[in-house]
C-alpha cells in the first residue's frame, strides 16, 4: 500500500480486502439456515407420516368394526326373517289342520246327500262354501294326496285296514278311508286307507 494514497483511498482498500470473507462468511450462515430449515421439514414430515399411518389404522379399525357390525346385522336380519316365516307357515299349518274336518264334514254330507234335495237352492249354497274352502287350501299350496289305486306309501299313507283280496295287487290301497292332503312338498296329513294283502302275490315275491 503506498504512502501517497490519502486514509480515504486506504479504507476503501481495506474495505475491499475484507468483502470476500463477509461474503463468505454470509454464504456459510445461509447454508446452515437452509440445512436447519431442511432438517426442521424433513421432521415435520416424519411426524405428519407418523400421524397418517396412526390415522388409517384407525380408520382401518373402525371400517373393520363397521363391516362386522353390518353382517352381524344381516345375520340378525335373516334370521328374524327365517323366524317369522317358520311362525306364519306354523300357524297357517294348524289353521289348515283345523279346517280339513269341516270339508271332510261337508264332503261326506254332499256323498250322502238324497238326489231329490240335489237340485234345492240352498244345497248350491252349501256347495258354494265348500267350494269356496276348497280354495282357501289351493291358495296355500294345499293339494290331496292321491290314494285309491297306489301302492302303499308310508310317507302319504298311513294303513288303518288291511284286507286279504286276489283282486287287488299286494299292498296296494284298495280304498281311500280320509282324505289326505299335501302342502307343498310335506305331508300335512295322511291320507287313512285300506291296504291290499294278496298271499299268492307276496309268497311269488
Amino acid at each position: 500500500m503506498s504512502d501517497t494514497q490519502s486514509p480515504e483511498e486506504r479504507a476503501t482498500l481495506q474495505t475491499e480486502a475484507k468483502q470476500p470473507k463477509d461474503i463468505t462468511a454470509a454464504s456459510r450462515g445461509q447454508a446452515e439456515t437452509f440445512e436447519t430449515a431442511m432438517e426442521e421439514t424433513h421432521d415435520g414430515l416424519e411426524a405428519l407420516r407418523a400421524e397418517l399411518e396412526q390415522a388409517q389404522a384407525k380408520a382401518n379399525e373402525y371400517l373393520d368394526g363397521w363391516q362386522r357390525a353390518r353382517a352381524e346385522f344381516a345375520n340378525y336380519k335373516r334370521r328374524v326373517e327365517a323366524e317369522r316365516e317358520e311362525l306364519r307357515r306354523t300357524s297357517n299349518t294348524a289353521l289348515l289342520l283345523n279346517l280339513l274336518p269341516v270339508i271332510d264334514d261337508f264332503e261326506r254330507a254332499f256323498q250322502t246327500l238324497p238326489p231329490e234335495l240335489a237340485g234345492l237352492p240352498w244345497v248350491d249354497g252349501v256347495k258354494m262354501i265348500l267350494r269356496k274352502l276348497q280354495a282357501i287350501l289351493e291358495s296355500e299350496n294345499v293339494t290331496p294326496i292321491q290314494a285309491a289305486g297306489q301302492p302303499f306309501d308310508p310317507l302319504w299313507h298311513q294303513a288303518v285296514i288291511q284286507e286279504e283280496t286276489t283282486q287287488h295287487p299286494d299292498g296296494y290301497v284298495i280304498e281311500e278311508m280320509q282324505r289326505g292332503y299335501r302342502l307343498g312338498e310335506r305331508v300335512l296329513r295322511p291320507s287313512m286307507v285300506k291296504v291290499a294283502s294278496n298271499s299268492n302275490q307276496s309268497g311269488n315275491h
